[in-house]
């Protein structure tokens, strides 16, 4: 009789009813034939020590991690990637089997390995960027694009001061534009990126003239629901090219599955398709 356990992996936060981790997990586990389950975990803030440390016990080998534990986790972690640390929060933990708790944030490379897939020949490199948003996941995508040579990172957020954290932490690459002044720096950036929820199904809409918009511009929304935002149908009207935000969550559920279940899986169009049902 085999004492191999088949090995458990999952998403935890509060809530996680609308997470498509679990329809990704279990997309990837049926291709390739794998033992293995993802299950999503609805876990309070009070609750979420004791958790972590049960998981492993029960066969669990990692867990992501969603609203709003994805700081907290670097509490509790015993071992932090440096693009963790670099981002202040953490989305993957795996337990390892010398019993430690391993944190990392795969954000920036989901956000990176969509436009990259997706945008011929884009790099970070090209040009500067604009960001619009200055909450966990700009954080991971200006981590990102700094990571892959931006020459200059722009942020405009709503609230002016955590824009102005961003700088502090970030340093000498980033500058900091108003909210209000953000369209009129449009000509200037050769990747723009929405991190904010406007525009996203339910929310307020994204009020910003794209008049200074160049055609050469890469235009990328993290937002997937709706798949094509208002933002990238008009810029895809003034000839830019377009990524869409479901890619970002595809490419950085990659790292956490190969690690748990021991196969890299591939992001392709049928998967997006799966998703998309």
């Amino acid at each position: 009789m085999s004492t191999h356990l088949i090995p458990l992996a999952g998403v935890i936060g509060q809530p996680v009813a609308q997470s498509k981790s679990p329809r990704l997990h279990g997309y990837w586990l049926r291709k390739y034939g794998l033992l293995g389950h993802y299950i999503p975990m609805p876990v309070s803030s009070g609750d979420l020590s004791h958790v972590l440390s049960t998981l492993p016990r029960m066969g669990f080998v990692g867990v992501n991690v969603t609203i709003p534990h994805k700081e907290a986790v670097l509490e509790i972690a015993d071992v932090i990637s440096d693009r963790a640390a670099l981002i202040g929060s953490a989305n993957t933990l795996t337990f390892q089997a010398d019993g430690k708790l391993h944190a990392d944030n795969t954000d920036g490379f989901g956000f990176i390995s969509n436009l990259k897939q997706t945008a011929a020949n884009w790099s970070a490199a090209s040009g500067p960027a604009l960001v619009l948003g200055g909450g966990g996941a700009a954080r991971a995508v200006v981590s990102a694009l700094l990571s892959d040579r931006a020459p200059e990172v722009m942020i405009a957020n709503r609230t002016r001061a955590r824009a102005d954290a961003l700088k502090a932490h970030f340093g000498a690459k980033i500058k900091v534009i108003e909210w209000t002044q953000a369209a009129q720096h449009l000509g200037e950036v050769a990747t723009l990126v929405n991190t904010t929820s406007l525009g996203m199904t339910g929310k307020e809409d994204l009020k910003l003239s794209l008049d200074n918009l160049g055609r050469e511009t890469l235009v990328t929304d993290i937002v997937y629901t709706p798949l094509r935002t208002k933002l990238l149908a008009a810029a895809e009207e003034r000839g830019c090219q377009t990524v869409d935000g479901l890619g970002m969550l595809l490419h950085q559920a990659v790292p956490g599955f190969e690690r748990w279940f021991g196969k890299r899986p591939d992001v392709d169009e049928a998967l997006r398709n799966a998703l998309l049902v």
